[in-house]
Parts: C-alpha cells; sequence; structure tokens
C-alpha cells in the first residue's frame, strides 16, 4: 500500500536559507541607503553658505561671485574668496554658497552678472526630495527583488526535490530524505514477492543489528539490483526495507543527477553519499538508474559526457564504502541489459533481486491490502477478481481497485460491489467509454469485424478463451474482444503462438468474408500479428527455413537529440529471407482462418447480429450461440 509523502528535508549540509532572510536583506540594504543618501544631503548643505538675496547681490557688484547655478527659485554658486576666518578654533567658512530668488523677477539680475562677469548656468527644476529618491532608489530595489526572487524559487526547487536550499545550492544533492520512522511501509504492504522479500530482509535485518552479522563474518552487500517490469513494486519495496530497518532512507531518481551544467551531477553524487554516512547505518536509494547507468562509450560526448562522469562518481563512491560504514546502495531499473558492466559487478551490486509481475495468489492478497481502505459489498469477490486480471501488475491492480471507488462515488453508492469492480476492471484493459456515434454501416462493420475475432478464439483449440466481445468505442478501439488466459503462460509454445495470431487475423477475414474487401479498422491487428510473426522466426527459431537462430534487430535510441540506429547482426539476403518468412507465416494463417470462417460462417452472422443488438455479449451467451450453430459440412 503506498504510504504518505513525509516532508522533504534536505540531505546536504548547512542550514537551509530562508525567504526570512531575504527580506532582512532588503530591509537592511534599504536603510543603509537612506542613511547614506540623507547623510550625503545634509553634509552638502551644511558646507554651502545660505545668503540673502541682497547679500547675493552685494557680492556679485562686489565682484566676490565666480559662478551661478540657477535652478528654478533656487541659486547656487561659488565665491572668488571664501569669508576669512576670524577666531583660531573656527573652522573655514566653505566658497559655495546658496539663496533664494524674490517671487517677482528681478529684472536687473541677469545684467548686472553678464557685467561682473559670472559664469551663469541654468538647470531644470527639480521635484521633490523623496521624488528624487525614489527615483535613485527604484533601480536598487528592482535589482534587489530580481535576486531574492531567484533565490526563493531555487530555494523551493531545492527543498521541493530534497537538496539544500539557495541561490547556488544546486550542485547539492536532491534526494528526498526520510527520517527514522518516517517511512511506515514494511514487508506485510508488500503482498507476493517472497522471493525478494527473503533476499531483502538480511539487508533490513544487517541495517537493524550490523554487529550480530560482523561477529559472524559477513560483510553487508554494497548495492543491491531491483529489477522488473514497471509496477511491479520496486521503490515500494525499497522503502519497506528502510522501515523494516528503521534507519534513515535517501530516495532519488537518476535523471535528478544531470543538469546542463557540467560537473553538476557528479557534484550530488558525492554529496549524497556524503550525507549517507555521516548518518549511517542507513539506505541510498536511486530509481531509474539506467537514465544515468547506461553502458560508457555510447555517446557523443566521450568520457566528458555529463552522463557518463556521474556514472564514474558513482562507481568511485561504492568503491569507497569502508567496512564500519553500514551505508546500502539500492537501485531499481526496467532495462538491466543497457546497464554498464562495471556497474554491475560484484563490489557494486553485489544481489540482483527480480521482481516478476504477480501470480493468481498474489494478485488476490495485493487487492485485499488495496481494498482495506474500501467499503466493500457483500458480493466483491477478490479471487474472481484476480482471476480475471491476468498480467496486471500491483500499480494496476491499486488503480483498479481506485477506479472502482470513484465510480462509487460518481454513482452516488455507499459501498463497492463486484459490478463496479468488473466495470473499473474493463475501463483499466479496455479504456474508457467514447461518447462517438456511428453510422448502421460502419457499426455492421464494426460488429462483423468482432464476431470473427470471436469465431477465432472460440474454435481454434490452444487460444485464450473468449471472456467479452463489445461494439462500444472504448479507449482508441471501434470495438473490442476480451480473450482471459485459463493459467498464468512464462513459456509460449508454437502452436500457442500461431493460433493468437489466428485470433489477430479474425476480424480482417470476417470483412473479407462478408463485404469482400477489408477496411483500416485492422491496423492495429496487423501490427500485433506481425510484431509477433517477426520475433517467432527472428528470436525463437519458429522457422524451419531460417532455422535455430536469434538475430538481433537493429534498434533506435536518442541520444542528445540524435537517433543512432544499433547494427543489426545479420546481412541484407538474411533480412530478404526473414521478411520472406514472416509475410509467409501471416499469409499461411490468413488463409486458415479464412477457411474456418467459412465453415463457421453462420456463427459468425449470429454473433454480429446479437452484438447489434446488445452491444456487448458476455461468455456464456457467446457459447450458447457456439452450441447452437454447428460448423458447415465441407
Amino acid at each position: 500500500m503506498t504510504d504518505k509523502q513525509p516532508v522533504n528535508t534536505p540531505s546536504g549540509t548547512g542550514p537551509a536559507q530562508s525567504p526570512n532572510s531575504g527580506i532582512r536583506l532588503i530591509v537592511w540594504f534599504l536603510t543603509v541607503f537612506l542613511f547614506s543618501y540623507f547623510w550625503l544631503d545634509m553634509s552638502q548643505t551644511q558646507q554651502r553658505q545660505d545668503l540673502s538675496y541682497t547679500e547675493f547681490k552685494e557680492r556679485v557688484r562686489a565682484g566676490d561671485v565666480a559662478t551661478v547655478t540657477m535652478q528654478g527659485a533656487q541659486v547656487t554658486g561659488t565665491l572668488h574668496r571664501p569669508e576669512p576666518v576670524t577666531g583660531a578654533n573656527q573652522a573655514p567658512v566653505s566658497n559655495r554658497f546658496t539663496t533664494t530668488l524674490p517671487p517677482i523677477d528681478d529684472p536687473q539680475l541677469i545684467p548686472l552678472l553678464e557685467e561682473q562677469g559670472v559664469e551663469v548656468r541654468a538647470r531644470a527644476e527639480e521635484g521633490s526630495w523623496w521624488a528624487r529618491l525614489l527615483v535613485g532608489l527604484i533601480p536598487w530595489l528592482l535589482i534587489i527583488g530580481l535576486f531574492w526572487y531567484a533565490s526563493a524559487r531555487m530555494q523551493e526547487r531545492m527543498m521541493g526535490g530534497g537538496g539544500a536550499g539557495g541561490l547556488f545550492g544546486f550542485a547539492k544533492s536532491r534526494a528526498k530524505r526520510f527520517e527514522r520512522g518516517q517511512s511506515r511501509v514494511t514487508f506485510d504492504d508488500v503482498a507476493g514477492l517472497a522471493n525478494a522479500k527473503r533476499d531483502l530482509r538480511e539487508i533490513s535485518g544487517y541495517l537493524r543489528d550490523p554487529e550480530h552479522y560482523r561477529k559472524l563474518g559477513a560483510k553487508i552487500p554494497r548495492g543491491v539490483l531491483l529489477m522488473g517490469p514497471p509496477g511491479t513494486g520496486k521503490t515500494l519495496l525499497a522503502r519497506a526495507v528502510a522501515g523494516e530497518a528503521d534507519v534513515p532512507f535517501f530516495s532519488i531518481s537518476g535523471s535528478e543527477f544531470i543538469e546542463m551544467f557540467v560537473g553538476v551531477g557528479a557534484s550530488r553524487v558525492r554529496d549524497m553519499f556524503e550525507s549517507a554516512k555521516k548518518e549511517a547505518p542507513a539506505i541510498i536509494f536511486i530509481d531509474e538508474i539506467d537514465s544515468v547507468g547506461r553502458a560508457r562509450g555510447t555517446g557523443l560526448g566521450g568520457g566528458h559526457d555529463e552522463r557518463e562522469q556521474t556514472l564514474n562518481q558513482i562507481l568511485n563512491e561504492m568503491d569507497g564504502f569502508d567496512p564500519h560504514e553500514t551505508v546500502v546502495v539500492l537501485a531499481a531499473t526496467n532495462r538491466p541489459d543497457v546497464l554498464d558492466a562495471a556497474l554491475m559487478r560484484p563490489g557494486r551490486f553485489d544481489r540482483k533481486v527480480t521482481l516478476d509481475l504477480p501470480d493468481r495468489p498474489a494478485r488476490e492478497a495485493i487487492l485485499k491490502i488495496h481494498s482495506r481502505e474500501v467499503p466493500l459489498a457483500a458480493d466483491a469477490d477478490l479471487a474472481r477478481l484476480a482471476a480475471l486480471t491476468v498480467g496486471f501488475s500491483g500499480a494496476d491492480l491499486e488503480n483498479l481497485v481506485n477506479e472502482a471507488a470513484l465510480l462509487a462515488g460518481r454513482t452516488g453508492r455507499n459501498d463497492v460491489d463486484m459490478t463496479l469492480l468488473l466495470e473499473a476492471r474493463d475501463k483499466v484493459v479496455l479504456g474508457g467509454l467514447r461518447e462517438m456515434v456511428l453510422s448502421d454501416e460502419e457499426k455492421n462493420l464494426v460488429a462483423f469485424h468482432e464476431s470473427g475475432h470471436a469465431v477465432a478464439a472460440c474454435m481454434l483449440p490452444h487460444a485464450d478463451p473468449l471472456d467479452k466481445v463489445t461494439i462500444l468505442p472504448r479507449g482508441r478501439a471501434l470495438g473490442v474482444t476480451e480473450q482471459i488466459p485459463d493459467v498464468e503462460r512464462h513459456n509460449f509454445k508454437q502452436s500457442y503462438l500461431y493460433d493468437r495470431i489466428g485470433v489477430m487475423l479474425g476480424g480482417r477475414g470476417a470483412e473479407k468474408l462478408i463485404f469482400s474487401e477489408v477496411s483500416s479498422g485492422a491496423e492495429e491487428d496487423l501490427k500485433q500479428a506481425t510484431n509477433l510473426a517477426r520475433h517467432m522466426v527472428t528470436h525463437w527459431g519458429m522457422s524451419d527455413r531460417i532455422g535455430p537462430v536469434a538475430f538481433r534487430r537493429g534498434e533506435e535510441h536518442i541520444f542528445l537529440g540524435r537517433e543512432m540506429a544499433q547494427q543489426r547482426d545479420f546481412s541484407e539476403h538474411t533480412a530478404e529471407v526473414i521478411d520472406a518468412e514472416v509475410s509467409r507465416l501471416l499469409k499461411a494463417r490468413e488463409e486458415d482462418i479464412a477457411q474456418l470462417l467459412e465453415r463457421h460462417r453462420a456463427l459468425l452472422e449470429a454473433l454480429a447480429k446479437m452484438l447489434l443488438e446488445k452491444e456487448t455479449l458476455e461468455a456464456d451467451e457467446i457459447q450458447k450461440l457456439v452450441a447452437a450453430h454447428p460448423p458447415a459440412s465441407t
């Protein structure tokens, strides 16, 4: 069961900055600025002599005035010689002065100044002192506000990722740090996966009591790699290990190491491992490690590639564990085939745990865990639902239960019954119902198409049992034919694969039989059939002409915005032979299905007619039609 997300705390050392510190910095700067502004203005004012207008004109007539600056009614200027000092303790008087013009213009002033050779300057009248203050202060406020905003946003981003805050905290680790006891997930919350839990119990036991294992001479594995398809519970299992061991837990995704700045990934790796070592015993969990752990030497940047530098730092840190440092690195991936060999060797990831899709008992247990807080009706049969969810992962089952609860809330129900559970299962598998209106001609075509799939599924001996057929548009399909495997298959026989291709081609065969032409509705069927046939020929040796050989097909990967094709390991002639074999296999199955549908044309037409009436047919209704329409004699 998914636990609630705890509050993230930074894994880097040092106190994190807060927005209040930025506000205090701005207030401090404004105080200093205002004090400096007023002190400078007052000091300049005190250094000037304040002359009356009469005294000013007398000084002009006496030839003492050198320059005059007029700014509105305010006149400032300089004297040729300052006032003489009369006392020994008096400071010298400045030669700068200021005066104010009378309200009425003096027509004699300008001629007098010109007569005495005074240099006259004029300036535009300025506003009040507070307007001048704002003009000088606003640019500084904008600059400081921009820096503070950038720092706050960077801090929020780092704190959201678990890293240290501050403007320059991007080199700190972004790992989410779970304190002791915060990870309330234990192995009891993980259904199934008995073998994986057995291997990981030793890890949690060692972290909880390392001295017991040291006395036995046992060394803790430095790394454990969790491998399995998406949704099988790799992250949940890692949190369960931390919950069982009751130790600090550092969680990060491999993609969070990489930034546009060179060396940032390696710096974050160092910071994360340093933080974990300080709090040992501890667990480091790296999710999707294949994003940084891919095989080196395949990129365009070579050894200077940021991803490869990050991987090198991870390898160095895992080699640097001392025996007394009880730090375990758990990593998860669904692509173990692309990981670097140095990362996979013993001494780094000593133990590799494979997680598979849950079997039927495990699915039932998972459904019970996820429905503990859901009020189930008396008819809710989780055992039957587990049988109908072959191929579901743990995440799929959790989503199914949640969808059923949402449907119950939408319809105003107080509990979740089996009908809602089955409807939620159909929504997860087939997609939601689409609000689109088909014409009678299109509906008739879809009915025969789905009937062709259904007839092939019923009559082919090795096909999976038929469960439901519908012509209601769901997801991206106009109609759906659903089969439920009766057993858990991990190995596929050739006969089963042939019949599976036959079911895929049944819809197209029915269109060709009834309408003498085919439509575009079989596009997805042809894609799946072609991929399966090619896999049979190139990987499983199910072609007499090709023989028991497995070929690797070229795969395209996107790296640094460019498509990089992986070279195939066979010649052009072999490629032509493979294409010919795939085409031959599909054409042979198409002919077999055409003959089968011809023999069961009465059943095909009856199924299509009932589908047009009811739109959805269950397995028992289809079996009644099968029993009532025997094959035609040949």
